[in-house]
């Protein structure tokens, strides 16, 4: 097995659990390759040779993870995603065991789910066009002035960053937003309009029923709140129903589709994956790319499918994960 790991050494809390993955990963006979991320390298680069892998492993946050998964779209390469990050959310959507040999375990078995990935563009201040992938969400408003106000602490305190500064950011601005989605218009207010590949956030809570990365489908959410107070009610719903099919998620408003635009009467910075740009716009795009990646998936992901096929490589006995 030739296989190709992509590391991004600057993510989460710099932890060497990447290392034991490989050793678990490689077997007799097989090669692998450990790029570590430079900064000056784009997800463009780093994976232009991928289809003379048989596997690649992209390991770091969500944003890198989002980075190479957009630049590897359509191009059929079997692709596991390590959680190095500060929240691996992306992760967590999959559902895979997160464990170093269990991992590399999937990646020898070689089962794949064919999954959406999501790409946002705007306009820069400066006139600028950017485009980039997103494989949970992207959005502006409450949501990117938390991601950056939580940016600073994110290395010493992890997950708690955002708690802390959902704390400092008790006043948050209200927005008009005028919503297209597949040639259909929402009008709402709010303090943050995202747009969702993936919707379940920490503690396994879905923002969005049926939120799924296979459906080639694209969910907008609209937090109509007034102020981050009335944020708890639906975080208290999701405590209660993680799932959100019994009592719904109060002040939250949704639409689905492909094609989507969104334009806000206030300038707003945007977040992608987590990442927060500098400039502040009024408007931003989004679409979705279907069945654009193929991801290792195992016998605990929500995206496994069952199958008559044996193990991709040799050496590997596949594990009957309880239901």
């Amino acid at each position: 097995m030739r296989s190709l790991i992509i590391h991004n050494p600057m993510s989460g809390f710099g932890s060497d659990a990447i290392f034991e993955f490989e050793r678990a990963l490689v077997h007799a006979g097989d090669t692998c390759t450990l790029h570590e991320i430079a900064a000056d390298e784009t997800p463009e680069m780093l994976a232009h040779d991928a289809e003379g892998y048989d596997v690649v492993t992209i390991s770091g946050g969500d944003g890198t993870v989002a980075g190479l998964l957009y630049a590897l779209r359509y191009r059929d390469v079997p692709t596991c995603i390590f959680p190095s990050g500060t929240a691996n959310l992306f992760f967590a959507n999959i559902g895979n065991a997160m464990e170093p040999a269990a991992l590399a375990r999937a990646c020898r078995i070689g089962h794949t789910a064919q999954t959406d990935i999501g790409e946002v563009r705007w306009t820069r201040n400066d006139g600028t066009p950017r485009t980039h992938g997103f494989g949970l969400m992207c959005g502006m408003g409450f949501d990117a002035q938390l991601m950056a106000s939580a940016l600073p602490n994110k290395k010493s305190m992890g997950e708690v960053a955002y708690f802390a500064a959902a704390l400092e950011n008790t006043k948050p601005t209200v927005s008009h937003f005028t919503i297209h989605v597949d040639g259909e218009v929402h009008e709402c207010d709010g303090i943050t309009c995202m747009v969702a590949n993936n919707a379940m956030m920490q503690g396994d809570i879905e923002i969005v029923p049926d939120c799924t990365m296979t459906d080639g489908m694209l969910d907008v959410i609209v937090l109509a709140v007034n102020d981050a107070v009335q944020v708890l009610r639906p975080i208290f719903a999701g405590l209660l129903d993680r799932k959100g099919k019994s009592i719904g998620r109060p002040s939250i408003v949704t639409f689905r589709g492909k094609e989507i635009s969104i334009e806000s009467s206030e300038p707003m910075r945007i977040e992608v994956d987590g990442e927060v740009t500098e400039d502040e716009v009024t408007s931003y795009e989004a679409t979705v790319w279907p069945k654009a990646n193929r991801l290792i998936v195992d016998g605990m992901s929500r995206y496994h499918a069952d199958s008559d096929d044996g193990p991709r490589f040799s050496g590997t006995d596949e594990i009957a994960f309880p239901a």
